[in-house]
């Protein structure tokens, strides 16, 4: 019988998928740890599912569409 191990994530790993600065990642988990949990730690590392790796895409998304909009306003 096989058993089904969750890849988990640090958020220095999610940054690296992302390809955004860790520093980013580390905002929105902090900003949103009301939504997003740890499920498991190693040791003093947090680490995270698939489906907050895509609210972090999805907030920074957002962050990003926000600067922009921001930014060329005349």
């Amino acid at each position: 019988m096989a058993n089904h191990v969750p890849q988990l994530r640090t958020a220095g790993v999610i940054a690296d998928e992302l390809g955004v600065p860790l520093a980013r990642v580390l905002y929105i988990l902090r900003k949103r740890s009301d939504s997003i949990r740890p499920i498991g730690r190693a040791g003093t590392l947090r680490l995270y599912s698939y489906q907050a790796m895509a609210i972090v895409r999805e907030e920074i998304n957002t962050i990003d569409a926000r600067r922009d909009r921001q930014r060329f306003r005349p």
